[in-house]
């Protein structure tokens, strides 16, 4: 069972994850509502006036993310968590009992009014949201409770329009009476979110919207990483948004298809959105694994070219249903590059939620991710504004999908380049999902935060690629500056942030400068690696361990935590057949190695001795 689902049964996230399920569930719910009864139902109003209303109801409803965004940060970050969702969700039931007046009285209007109501308190929702989950789950369990709450915020849409479909149908009582109950039950839900602390009790909040989106901008672009994060995640729904925008049109009037049919696509992609989630957190390993960001924008972009030439010729002169849609032979690729455009988004936007999560300052991570709701609004304004000028211009809607296909790639090798950490990344991960199969022992004896020194034996070039790829924590790595220098590996210890260091004989300077490093990285609470050995083992025995570690301690005592890497003797990276890389794949590919890690030393309890003898113990007798 997928942890995430395990997720389900602890008290500190089951009842956050109904909460915003029936959030999700009942926004749709009554959009979609909304929508069907000014088109279909509403007396007296015109096509056009239909599509003036329809447009403005959007319009309506995505416009409190750009004028409250900053001041629900800001409630989020000074007042206790779970009082506030509460506070919130009854907000909600007061929403949705004016909305089912509007139902009841027939009243477009009033219906487009609430819109935006509903909208302020999806506003207000938004960062504690995502800003609860850091303070409610471990470390660890970051991937898989995004993973969980991505699928089921996808689903509760996908359910929330067919459910809409059905239940205005048996009149607007009928609706009225459901998004009322389902507000009410998303606010019995929120009575069991645990209490969570403040994270800034002290802020002082300010009403002054211009300066304060400006403020949480600049909160934001403190970490680039973040930040891009950040672009990443609006592009995404730059992309989800075209798609489900002009995927009606697309099965009309491209595949031939009825109002069926668009519903089952929908619900593939919606779906595929799910299984993508579920998949990057299998892939992730109990960590944020953003390696995997690249592999899903590469996806995107893949499949979604696909799609444009998986057309043509297609639309017949009657509408297909589901049935006979499946029974065409051209389908089945329709739905397979549907299904894996939604794969694709999940395995993309998985880790860089988590990422935003994990890597923001605490006390500021609510208004983080109010202006993580700020540029998707504005990406998904642009979204529609791009499809309008677009099929204005004449361009078709397969070719559209094409367009934005080959910006996914050009926007993706952008942030690529400007943050190369996420390739650095992907490059650490196949490593260790190609060539090798890792089995992890002990890594919880790793803390969580705070400074400390990982010892390891040093059996082959990629022993810190392993490492990197295994413990859930960045390393910064201490390495001979020749192996820091090697091609390839030279690129991902550099956008590590990796510390070259070099023998007091071959370079003083060189040595010196590496131990400063090596101290202001543990003063900045980070984990620092190093091989005691100061080389590479030539026969699979390790060899003595120089002083420069003892060093370290002495001028910051931190923890210390033995390592021990096991079966990479013999790989085709170690020197078991002279020079190291001279017989590829000497093992074949996907064997077993294992990462051993023992419980944290004192620092005055720490020797050379002692540490070696530790580390042996733990490599046992697998080289």
């Amino acid at each position: 069972m997928p942890d995430s689902v395990k997720l389900l049964s602890t008290p500190r996230f089951r009842p956050f994850f109904l909460t915003q399920l029936a959030g999700a569930f009942n926004d749709n719910l009554y959009k979609n509502g909304l929508t069907i009864f000014i088109a279909f139902q509403a007396a007296g109003i015109s096509q056009q006036e239909s599509n003036t209303l329809v447009n403005i109801a959007a319009g309506l409803f995505i416009l409190p993310f750009f004028l409250f965004s900053a001041i629900a940060g800001q409630l989020a970050d000074k007042h206790e968590k779970s009082r506030l969702i509460r506070q919130i969700k009854l907000l909600e039931v007061a929403i949705m009992l004016l909305g089912a007046l509007a139902f009841i009285f027939h009243s477009p209007i009033m219906l487009v009014a609430i819109l935006f109501l509903m909208g302020t308190q999806s506003t207000l929702f938004g960062p504690v949201k995502y800003s609860l989950m850091p303070q409610a789950l471990e470390p660890e369990e970051l991937v898989s409770g995004n993973a969980m709450v991505e699928f089921g915020t996808f689903i509760a849409i996908l359910i929330g329009l067919i459910a809409s479909v059905y239940i205005i149908g048996f009149g607007n009582y009928a609706i009225a009476i459901a998004v009322v109950v389902t507000a009410g039950l998303g606010y019995w839900a929120s009575r069991g979110i645990p209490r969570l602390p403040a994270a800034a009790p002290e802020l002082e909040i300010s009403f002054n919207i211009p300066r304060q989106t400006r403020n949480i901008m600049a909160d934001a672009r403190q970490n680039l990483t973040v930040f891009y994060s950040i672009m990443g995640i609006s592009w995404f729904w730059f992309i989800g948004i075209t798609y489900v925008t002009q995927l009606p049109n697309f099965v009309r009037y491209e595949l031939g298809g009825n109002e069926q049919v668009y519903v089952l696509l929908l619900a593939m992609f919606s779906l595929g959105i799910g299984a993508g989630s579920f998949l990057c957190e299998k892939l992730s390993g109990r960590m944020v694994e953003i390696g995997l960001v690249p592999l899903g924008s590469l996806g995107l972009t893949l499949f979604g070219i696909d799609l444009y030439f998986n057309q043509g010729l297609m639309a017949g002169p009657e509408l297909l249903g589901p049935a006979a849609f499946i029974a065409q032979g051209w389908s089945l690729r329709i739905c397979f590059d549907i299904i894996m455009l939604g794969v694709s988004g999940g395995i993309y936007i998985v880790p860089l939620y988590a990422l935003i999560q994990q890597r923001s300052d605490p006390s500021k991570c609510s208004r983080i991710i109010a202006a993580n709701n700020v540029l998707n609004a504005l990406f998904m304004v642009a979204a529609s504004i791009y499809g309008l000028l677009a099929l204005s211009a004449g361009v078709s809607i397969p070719l559209l999908f094409l367009i934005m296909a080959l910006m996914n790639a050009a926007v993706a090798l952008f942030i690529f380049m400007l943050v190369p950490e996420f390739i650095m990344r992907l490059l650490v991960w196949l490593l260790i999902h190609t060539v090798y199969r890792v089995d992890k022992t002990g890594l919880d004896n790793i803390p969580d935060e705070g400074p400390a020194v990982l010892v390891c034996n040093h059996v082959s070039f990629v022993d810190a690629l392993v490492l990197a790829g295994c413990v859930r924590r960045p390393i910064r790595f201490v390495m001979y500056y020749k192996i820091f220098e090697l091609p390839v590996l030279s690129f991902i210890f550099r956008t590590a942030n990796a510390i070259p260091i070099a023998g007091v004989c071959e370079d003083p300077e060189m040595m010196e400068k590496a131990f400063d490093r090596v101290s202001e990285a543990l003063a900045e609470d980070e984990i620092v690696c190093i091989f005691p050995e100061g080389k590479l083992t030539a026969d699979g025995e390790m060899d003595e361990f120089k002083p420069g570690v003892m060093r370290i301690l002495e001028r910051d005592p931190v923890p210390l935590v033995p390592l021990a890497l096991r079966g990479l003797w013999g790989s085709f990276f170690s020197r078991a057949y002279g020079s190291a890389m001279s017989r590829l794949l000497p093992r074949g590919v996907l064997s077993r190695i294992e990462v051993v890690a023992g419980e944290a030393m004192h620092p005055t309890d720490v020797s050379l001795e002692r540490m070696r003898e530790r580390v042996l113990q733990l490599r046992g007798d697998r080289l």
